[in-house]
């Protein structure tokens, strides 16, 4: 097989390659869906809550409390996040606790902030 042509009228160096890649590439509303989930990650505040669910599970309150803000904007906050199920709840009674859904989403938070720590 020759080399071929991509959309850029560039020629293809390494055709084996990108045939394979070609053979897993996510289609557009995969790849929609992967930066709508990263577009979460986006917003400081949200930051500051999972920064938080990562270290303790905590209510509404605490949070609020923690991180100088009011309960309704925590809430509304939370609401996004879980959404995007990037946190879970837990009720004890009458009170809600909130912790990151899963080790992917503390994962890719530790990531992140390891890979933030490490360009000091």
């Amino acid at each position: 097989m020759g080399k071929t042509e991509a959309p850029c009228d560039c020629n293809v160096i390494h055709e084996e390659v990108i045939e394979k890649l070609c053979e897993i590439k996510p289609d557009a509303e995969q790849l929609f869906t992967i930066a709508d989930f990263f577009r979460i990650f986006g917003d400081s505040t949200r930051i500051g809550i999972i920064w938080a669910l990562d270290k303790s599970e905590l209510c509404v309150c605490d949070i609020a409390s923690l991180l100088g803000m009011t309960k309704s904007a925590v809430s509304h906050q939370l609401k996004v996040l879980r959404d995007y199920k990037v946190v879970k709840t837990r009720r004890e009674g009458r009170v809600i606790f909130y912790s990151l859904s899963d080790d992917h989403v503390k994962e890719i938070f530790e990531k992140a902030e390891e890979h933030i720590n490490e360009s000091k």
